[in-house]
């Protein structure tokens, strides 16, 4: 679960499907010397997951013996182009990380092992079985939630604190967010916020905010062009006025913390999710702080609880037993879930998320009571996205970049975005 998603995706699920029958596409999984099966395992997050992840992958690797795990991990978007290509080419990593918005177009794509075929190396009679439902597609079990997860404006407590605007509560709506981002910049000098044109996941929460959704449940368009007009005219105003970033900081947003304007000192707040929230620390010395979503004008939520992220096993790795033994682990395994914390957010293991939520400690305790704050406040997840979502990421990412620098009006780039939109989906 990526915080600012864009660049999309760069294979179809047509080109996917078939690279995966093709006899030379090669499998995934080696043999080391020695006899040890070899794993590759890959995932995006920031410096503190990554060091937290390798010290269970330790762990693991010391509890199997027989078993090497290579890693590697980068930004989202350039963990989500690299992965597109290495499964175009039948070359799929034996472990890996997976989104919400790419489970359905790497499913239909042949790239993804069916998990319940593993039931003897992969245990999920403790896991939420409407969470659990979320990973299958056409009610095959393709990835394992491995974290529940939600959005957030998060901020530096001491320059909000410091500009004597009322700190954001529970009840607040996206108007008096707005006058929040606006009477930030005059008391600091600085946008109050990054904005939050570019995201379609900011986007979904204030249509949902409506009684609206972003797909329908046979996978169309849930919103009109007047819409989202209105939602990037309501940004592009307050871009204007210099109450949220300007165009060319928002065109730099990789899915990194490092990259948004809040981690660089050019914001004091950001619409990002709760577990990569934890990279800010190490940016914003003075500590941030999580707040809710805004809400829809009467109050109705739009954020909701969704998988933070999944784990998929390549159908093509040569150690598919070994490989959901990994997956077990991480999900599983209390060891792993101490040394994970809430770096993906909350375990979704139940028992284990009871056992560790007590002991939690630092930004791990933050998320934790953040979450525990929106118990029974939230309305159902939507279902997992249709595939031609992935590509249509970095459409809206784009369409919206013609309206920051001014090229088109907020009305002309939604008409582009619905139509290119309802193209991709029948695609």
């Amino acid at each position: 679960m990526p915080g600012h998603r864009t660049k999309g995706f760069c294979a179809s699920a047509a080109a996917l499907a078939l690279c995966a029958v093709l006899a030379g596409c090669g499998g995934s999984g080696e043999s080391a010397g020695g006899g040890k099966v070899v794993l590759r395992y890959t995932w995006w997050g920031n410096p503190d997951r990554a060091e937290r992840t390798e010290q269970a992958v330790a762990l693991f690797e010391k509890q199997h013996p027989d078993i090497d795990v290579t890693t590697s991990f980068s930004g989202y978007d350039a963990y989500k182009q690299k992965l597109a290509t290495q499964a175009a080419g039948g070359d799929a990593p034996d472990v890996m990380q997976l989104d919400y918005r790419q489970i359905d177009q790497y499913a239909s794509g042949g790239v993804l092992l069916d998990l319940a075929k593993q039931k003897s190396a992969l245990r999920t009679s403790e896991i939420d079985q409407g969470l659990l439902a979320t990973g299958r597609v056409d009610g095959v079990q393709y990835a394992i939630p491995q974290g529940q997860g939600t959005e957030t404006v998060v901020y530096d407590v001491e320059a909000w604190k410091k500009s004597g605007v009322p700190l954001p509560g529970e009840s607040w709506t996206w108007s008096r967010w707005a006058e929040a981002m606006r009477a930030l910049a005059k008391k600091t000098g600085r946008p109050g916020g990054t904005d939050p044109g570019q995201s379609e996941d900011a986007f979904e929460v204030w249509l949902r905010g409506q009684g609206k959704s972003l797909y329908t449940k046979d996978g169309g368009l849930g919103f009109t062009a007047d819409d989202l007009t209105r939602w990037w005219t309501f940004t592009d105003r307050l871009r204007r006025e210099g109450a949220v970033s300007p165009a060319e900081q928002t065109t730099q947003l990789d899915g990194s913390v490092e990259n948004t304007p809040l981690g660089r000192g050019k914001a004091t707040s950001d619409v990002n999710w709760d577990a990569p929230a934890s990279g800010y620390l190490a940016l914003v010395p003075t500590g941030v702080a999580l707040a809710p979503m805004p809400s829809g004008e009467d109050g109705a939520p739009g954020q909701y609880f969704k998988p933070s992220m999944f784990l998929g096993v390549s159908a093509n790795t040569g150690h598919p037993k070994e490989a959901a033994q990994l997956v077990d682990f991480m999900i599983n395994d209390r060891q792993a879930a101490k040394i994970l914390g809430a770096s993906r957010s909350m375990p979704v293991n139940e028992s284990i998320r009871d056992e560790i939520g007590p002991r939690l400690t630092d930004f791990d305790k933050t998320i934790a009571d953040f979450q525990e704050s929106l118990d029974g406040k939230l309305k159902d997840p939507p279902q997992a996205p249709p595939s031609g979502d992935n590509a249509l990421q970095s459409t809206f990412q784009r369409d919206y970049d013609q309206v920051s620098y001014e090229r088109m009006s907020p009305r002309e780039a939604a008409e582009n975005y619905v139509t290119e939109a309802k193209a991709e989906l029948r695609s």
